[in-house]
């Protein structure tokens, strides 16, 4: 059995799932929606979001692991074991201040993976009255620890819904961050430092212009 990929802080990850059997896990706007504002809850807290994808039977995910994130309870938290991770407030602490840093509570980030998992799962099979499984598991991770490879995931990620013949441009799917990249909304995408991989907004843009041979880059990051 090939070993799981441990989430360490302060490392970029490649995230990927596919709905069990390859069933669809996004069957209505309403959906996709749902999984964004629950990723928000449960992922943002631990990770900085730098790339993703929503397909009707998969996703994909470029995110690096925060470092320094620590959990802070209230003095009604006597386990800390025990505290449900909606009670959980987070703070960012500079690790190397503390007198015990080994004392301080940090998170898991599978964890957080698993209650998103868990939560979107219950919330699909109560809304169309099904009990199957709904995520393959585990879930696929890969470490990216150079700039290169960094690039070619975003690329992957962002020409995903090319690739499977749901538009002609990234500009035409409304599930990934290329909308966001391009945009001057307020995101918590961490887009300026996007656009710097590529140079500048232009360059990002004539990039994604180009063709992207996805199966060539599937055998570069083993997909």
């Amino acid at each position: 059995m090939q070993q799981t990929e441990t989430l360490i802080y302060g490392n970029y990850y490649h995230i990927y799932n596919r709905g069990i059997n390859s069933c669809d896990l996004f069957r209505e706007t309403y959906n996709y929606e749902y999984f964004l504002s629950l990723y928000d809850k449960f992922i943002s807290p631990i990770a900085d979001t730098y790339a993703w994808v929503l397909m009707p039977n998969h996703f994909h995910l470029l995110l690096k692991i925060k470092e320094n994130i620590t959990y802070k309870y209230s003095n009604a938290d006597r386990s800390v074991d025990a505290v449900r991770f909606n009670d959980c407030k987070w703070e960012t602490i500079e690790l190397s201040t503390l007198i015990a840093p080994d004392s301080v509570k940090m998170p898991k980030p599978h964890l957080h993976f698993s209650h998103l998992f868990n939560s979107y799962s219950k919330f699909i099979n109560k809304r169309y009255n099904r009990n199957d499984s709904l995520f393959d598991r585990p879930f696929k991770r890969k470490l990216i620890d150079n700039e290169i490879y960094l690039k070619q995931v975003l690329l992957y990620i962002h020409n995903n819904p090319v690739h499977h013949g749901f538009c002609n441009h990234p500009l035409e799917y409304a599930w990934s961050s290329y909308l966001s990249c391009i945009s001057i909304k307020p995101t918590k995408l961490k887009r300026d430092i996007i656009i710097g991989w590529f140079d500048d907004l232009e360059n990002f843009k004539t990039i994604h212009n180009q063709k992207v041979e996805l199966t060539v880059i599937e055998k570069l990051l083993e997909i």
